[in-house]
């Protein structure tokens, strides 16, 4: 809840996607991380899984799969002869459909973009693979490394005189690849109250990853930043932008770039500025980050995070994902919620009238069979033929579904005003 111009309190007034109707086509990762965005601010989403995950017994670690939070999920066997019907009458329905196949895959099972806009002409058909849906690697397997790789940003990642460091799933799969393409749905879908028209949308991870890269690759092309990875000012090189492990082993890592933050960095370590090199000497740096790391190896993390509180240096403890959760800032801005037993990020970022909410934990393939068909207008006649025909299946889940709860239990905080 937030005030408006006259003081008084205003009431969220909905999700952000309330009416929005998603067709999920059930993939890893990146396609996943989209529609988990999507629900998270009110999307309608029911996931298309295969018929033969639904046969699997699920014990309680696949609860962990957070990441199909807020949507159901129906089994349905898309190599059926009448698999891609039922897929198209859920088309006719949607407003936007996502799918994470390798190119041409989609067309092979019948629910490629053109009988999906022939159903539906205004539907937004979301295309996520990893190398684009034409050129010469388009049909070529791969994971995030290999697009990092191609996009030119893993070769610059690590420190220098070592191979390039292997960083988690972020950059490609998430932030180049779901990220961007929810971003684009949503501008589709603002477009498309203009004209009326769906249209599709081809996201690559090379090409998200690239663009994730463009503040960089500036500086490269004029020599400014250097291909030497581990050499320069935010990738490691600087004994100002680093991360240097403490007496017992933990870390705290320094990001104190602008002159008034590295004096306080000094003053912090215990070092006299009269008796060092200007920050800027990059011939410097190495010998200096040996200096700070040597001081930085006499006390403990938790030492360091006192004698640094109240100094603006721009430092910090290195917290592992679970250490995280109860970071006293983390617990004050409720960054995390527990839902289903498991902690996780709240939806982001906030909006001061509609905040995202989680409204269920995820679901195990086809466990929502019957219901999310039922609940997207098909009739049970209908919905008992499908199985009879060995269609569809309802999956034999180790547990119920758990909802999230009352909505504002799991609400996003809201924004300022």
């Amino acid at each position: 809840m937030t005030e408006d111009g006259t003081g008084d309190p205003v009431q969220p007034r909905g999700s952000l996607l309330d009416g929005v109707r998603v067709v999920e086509i059930g993939s890893m990762g990146p396609a996943s991380m989209c529609a988990m965005m999507l629900a998270d601010f009110g999307a309608d989403i029911v996931r298309v899984d295969r018929t033969a995950e639904a046969d699997l017994e699920y014990a309680d670690p696949q609860d962990t799969d957070i990441i199909t939070r807020g949507r159901p999920s129906i089994a349905l066997d898309l190599k059926h002869p009448r698999g891609a019907a039922v897929v198209l009458d859920l088309v006719e329905r949607a407003d936007v459909l996502i799918e994470g196949f390798r190119p041409g895959v989609a067309e092979r099972l019948g629910i490629g973009p053109d009988p999906c806009v022939a159903r539906n002409p205004g539907l937004v058909y979301g295309r996520m693979t990893g190398y684009g849906q034409d050129g010469p690697l388009a049909s070529t397997a791969g994971h995030d490394l290999n697009y990092l790789a191609l996009a030119g940003i893993l070769g610059a990642l690590g420190p220098a005189g070592q191979p390039p460091s292997t960083p988690l799933n972020l950059i490609g799969d998430f932030g180049g690849g779901g990220v961007l393409l929810a971003f684009a749905i949503v501008a589709a879908l603002f477009e498309r109250t203009r004209s009326g028209l769906g249209q599709v949308i081809d996201c690559s991870m090379v090409e998200g990853s690239a663009l994730l890269m463009t503040a960089n690759t500036g500086p490269m092309q004029v020599g400014w930043w250097t291909r030497d990875r581990g050499t320069n000012l935010i990738d490691g090189g600087a004994h100002f932008y680093n991360t240097y492990e403490t007496a017992e082993g933990g870390f705290v890592t320094f990001g104190a770039i602008e002159p008034q933050f590295y004096a306080a960095m000094l003053h912090g370590l215990g070092l006299d500025p009269a008796d060092l090199p200007d920050q800027s000497a990059r011939e410097e740096w190495p010998s200096m980050r040996a200096r700070v790391a040597d001081v930085v190896r006499t006390k403990t993390r938790a030492e360091w995070e006192e004698a640094f509180t109240g100094l603006e240096a721009c430092f910090s403890v290195v917290l592992d994902p679970l250490d995280a959760f109860d970071h006293p800032h983390n617990v004050e801005r409720g960054t995390f919620v527990e839902v289903g037993g498991l902690r996780q990020a709240a939806p982001q970022p906030r909006f001061s009238r509609t905040p995202g909410s989680i409204r269920r934990s995820g679901s195990h393939p086809g466990q929502d069979t019957d219901a999310a068909l039922a609940a997207w207008d098909f009739d049970a006649d209908a919905i008992a033929k499908l199985h009879a025909d060995g269609v569809i299946r309802q999956g034999g889940a180790s547990r119920k579904t758990r909802d999230a709860g009352p909505e504002t239990d799991h609400t996003a905080p809201e924004s300022g005003p």
